[in-house]
């Protein structure tokens, strides 16, 4: 059985140490000299969003023998607004690193791997299509899903951002929602040290946003930051990602071709992390091949997530400041503040965002109106 995997990401990894260790050896094309070999930068995995799984790291460790190790627990998510500040306090998720840092999940990976993974590779899906028994494309975003007709693209984005240096808690990431600066955007700050943090804003590309001064929106909130934290932040490095695509795919296997990673659609377009659910369809993907589970049955659940979280993007961008500043104040409402951290708290496995569904898009309809 001759298998390629298009791609050495966390979903294309995934996949391959699953194969490899029920006695199938990929062949892996990776475009980039190496695993990871792009900028780096912070992220997260937020238990709430992958509900009803209660620990992510931990379900992944125990049900698929893939051992991540983050960068730190999250036990206080500071939440800023236009005119307010809160926090979600309890053990509420993970940061880690991704890229060519030597503790990114990519590189983790790898070191699980026993296969060479073929580096600089100028392969293309119709010449793979014809040597292979089994093509799995994780290429990193929804291009090939949409060159062959299987991508629904609900929105693009765009990024900015930057390794500043100052002075962090590692257990205590930022998030911010302020649309007079990012409108119908957020922006956040993950340490990945006490000297180091990734500062970023994503916006959606609506007509309004396009017109807008990036370096300007950049300037705003870097500054913004920068009071809110009472510290000069300094710049390291810095990067952009214009129009990146969200969506998710149509179907998530085509023949012999599987759809995995963000080919398959695992960005959450709600606050844009994807990490679990990419590594999840790289296992599930792994499954079918080998003939445990079919993958179309065992990536339903993450269908019915990712249009959760697109109405929780909807609902976000419905948002004014002056409401945000309400939500935000309300977080630490002594009424409400510990209900909202026992819910956020991965001893839980309310799918919260499930049942709030609903609600929201009721609110998005009569927005729309």
């Amino acid at each position: 059985m001759k298998v390629a995997i298009m791609g050495a990401g966390i979903s294309g990894l995934s996949c391959a140490i699953t194969l490899e260790r029920n006695g199938i050896e990929p062949t892996i094309f990776e475009k980039r000299s190496r695993v990871g070999d792009r900028f780096i930068n912070a992220e997260a995995m937020f238990d709430i969003l992958n509900r009803p799984i209660k620990d992510c790291l931990g379900y992944i460790r125990e049900k698929f023998n893939i051992d991540l190790q983050p960068i730190s627990d999250v036990d206080k998510l500071i939440v800023h607004s236009k005119n307010e500040v809160s926090s979600i306090q309890g053990k509420i998720g993970y940061t880690n690193l991704r890229g060519r840092h030597e503790n990114s999940f990519e590189r983790q990976l790898e070191k699980q791997l026993k296969r060479k993974i073929i580096f600089n590779s100028s392969y293309e899906y119709e010449t793979l299509c014809k040597e292979f028994d089994f093509i799995v494309l994780a290429t990193g975003d929804g291009q090939y899903s949409s060159n062959l007709g299987n991508y629904r693209c609900d929105l693009t984005c765009t990024i900015v951002g930057a390794t500043v240096v100052g002075d962090f808690i590692k257990s205590n990431p930022h998030v911010w929602f302020n649309y007079d600066i990012i409108p119908k955007g957020y922006g956040w700050l993950i340490p990945f040290s006490e000297k180091e943090a990734n500062l970023v804003i994503a916006y959606p590309d609506y007509p309004n946003n396009i017109k807008l001064d990036r370096d300007k929106m950049w300037s705003r909130f870097y500054e913004l930051a920068s009071s809110d934290l009472n510290q000069s932040l300094k710049i390291r490095d810095s990067f952009q990602i214009t129009r990146y695509m969200m969506g998710i795919c149509l179907r998530p296997k085509i023949d012999n071709t599987y759809f995995i990673g963000n080919c398959f659609g695992t960005i959450s377009p709600g606050l844009g992390f994807g990490q679990f659910a990419s590594i999840l369809t790289g296992v599930y993907c792994a499954y079918d091949i080998l003939g445990i589970e079919k993958y179309e049955k065992l990536v339903k659940p993450l269908f019915e997530n990712y249009n959760n979280s697109l109405v929780l993007r909807r609902y976000l961008e419905n948002l004014t400041d002056d409401k945000l500043d309400a939500i935000v104040k309300n977080l630490d409402n002594k009424l409400i503040d510990n209900l909202i951290d026992r819910l956020c708290d991965n001893n839980t496995s309310l799918d919260i965002l499930k049942y709030l569904t609903p609600i929201m898009k009721l609110a998005n309809k009569i927005n729309s109106n």
